[in-house]
């Protein structure tokens, strides 16, 4: 009888929280006053710098381990201050945010594509991966969305869209459709697939950290965003799975994640080595930190945080999504201990701070609610609400497999004129880097690119690092088998040089796993 009885609380205790979730997720309207709307938006912003700058010493330092709880992460009044002085490249997650900001203020909401890509391109600060390969792009007259996509830019499954994607949310609260729509545009320029996917699904979270209190909720829901046939909606689901089955031990979670979503096969940098910048594992750690913390905004951080790889970044959006449901007010004071002596400083490379976005950003917000169906009454805004619906389809990199990472290590110079190297595959990718000796003017050096002693390109190799090419060369598109790649000087001036460092091979042939047991 008493087993009974157990059981029959808990049914009525399941139904009634389903039935409490249902009715949140079929709500047609909400009502945020403006003062919750403002204290929502700062809480957003002022989220990302606390994450960013908590995680900053750690990001990747730990790559395919977490860190240690032994491990002290110092936090006090100081942190941001010093690296928004000493260290403001840590804030590129912002920073690359306040760029696209910037271009709504200038030109309104239905700003063309085209100007926030020219905005980044030609921005002063330092770019890595999807960012900086799309940056060369465009300057070499490749435009958005082909500036992303996988065959032009093999960082389009990277982080970098994920990482700069809170201002969609930010300025679309309760409505997660007109955040991926923003996402859409803006995305392509950079990123493909689960590169595009991973900032849809976190400015998703964000539009729905306005309108609901439970995490859990906001986690699963913004999913629906994501077509269920993508890598990156599997690996997120699989996350919320292991959070069911084991709700008290984010590592658990953790090693499963390690085990079977931390094959990286587009990035160069990350194929068959022990880095990893791929959208959807860290996606999971933001989601792990997320679903771990249970809504306290220290461990949030701190489990985001400890995960490792981008662990600046992935604390960033995880601080920046809880600090939008709960508000700026209700932040704890432990972690807003600094904030005063940096919210009135501009970030660099901007002409804006925190207190600037959080007005903008606001007045954003609004535009967006009144073009969306909602009002303004008085002192207080209704939002028509948007039950997330999946994006389109897209899959990067799709029927080709890493098989080989092979040293190359070679100078391309004045008078070593030519590099060449066998592969077997379908494809390549060619890492490298152009640069000088001593301290010498920025070149721009060129090669031309042979493929089975048929010319393909030339290639133009910037010494420069805010416009560099972040890869010699790369061909995902070849028959399967032998092939002789060359890379010729043609404009290597004394003094100067193309480093060749490493060739990834590809195929049509899955290998599976390569293990002897």
């Amino acid at each position: 009888m008493k087993n009974i009885f157990t059981i029959t609380i808990m049914c009525v205790a399941l139904m009634v929280t389903l039935s409490c979730n249902a009715s949140e997720s079929e709500k047609k309207e909400f009502t945020l006053s403006r003062s919750e709307l403002l204290n929502k938006i700062k809480g957003g912003w002022a989220g990302q710098v606390i994450g960013c700058t908590y995680g900053g010493p750690t990001e990747f330092q730990w790559n395919g381990t977490m860190i240690d709880g032994h491990v002290p992460i110092p936090w006090d009044d100081t942190r941001m201050l010093w690296y928004y002085e000493n260290s403001p490249g840590l804030y590129d997650d912002v920073y690359m945010d306040l760029t696209f900001v910037d271009v709504f203020e200038k030109h309104g909401l239905d700003a063309p594509d085209s100007l926030h890509a020219l905005a980044f391109t030609h921005a002063e600060y330092p770019l890595w991966h999807a960012n900086q390969a799309a940056r060369y792009n465009i300057l070499n007259g490749i435009m958005p969305p082909a500036s992303g996509h996988w065959k032009n830019n093999p960082h389009a499954d990277d982080i970098d869209f994920q990482i700069e994607a809170d201002f969609a949310g930010l300025m679309s609260p309760g409505m997660a459709n007109s955040a991926a729509a923003i996402c859409d545009r803006i995305g392509h320029i950079m990123n493909y697939g689960d590169g595009l996917y991973g900032g849809i699904y976190v400015a998703a979270m964000y539009s729905l950290a306005f309108v609901h209190n439970d995490i859990e909720f906001i986690v699963e829901e913004a999913l629906k965003t994501i077509p269920a046939e993508s890598q990156f909606y599997q690996c997120i689901a699989d996350v919320i799975k292991w959070y069911r089955n084991n709700p008290d031990d984010w590592k658990s979670a953790w090693f499963e994640a390690q085990k079977k979503w931390t094959h990286d096969k587009g990035c160069p940098d990350g194929v068959f080595v022990p880095f990893n910048i791929d959208a959807k594992i860290n996606a999971a750690y933001i989601v792990i930190g997320l679903l771990y913390g249970k809504g306290d905004y220290g461990a949030t951080i701190d489990i985001s945080t400890r995960c490792g790889y981008d662990s600046d970044c992935n604390p960033a959006n995880a601080a920046g999504i809880l600090g939008t449901m709960i508000g700026y007010d209700n932040i704890p004071d432990y972690w807003m201990q600094g904030m005063d002596k940096v919210e009135d400083m501009n970030f660099k490379y901007t002409e804006m701070s925190l207190n600037k976005v959080y007005d903008i950003g606001f007045r954003h917000a609004v535009e967006m609610i009144k073009r969306n169906g909602g009002s303004e009454n008085g002192d207080s805004f209704t939002i028509q609400y948007q039950t997330p619906q999946t994006v389109p389809l897209e899959i990067g990199f799709e029927g080709i497999y890493p098989t080989q990472r092979k040293s190359i290590n070679r100078r391309l110079t004045a008078q070593t004129n030519e590099v060449s190297l066998d592969i077997t595959g379908c494809g390549f990718a060619l890492t490298g880097y152009a640069a000088a000796t001593g301290d010498r003017k920025d070149e721009v050096l060129e090669a031309d690119i042979y493929i089975d002693d048929k010319f393909m390109e030339t290639i133009k190799m910037p010494t420069s690092s805010l416009i560099r090419k972040h890869e010699v060369t790369w061909n995902y598109d070849l028959p399967e088998g032998k092939h002789t790649i060359q890379v010729k000087a043609k404009h290597i001036p004394e003094n100067y040089f193309i480093h060749v460092r490493d060739v990834i091979m590809y195929s049509e042939k899955n290998p599976e796993k390569q293990v002897y047991f």
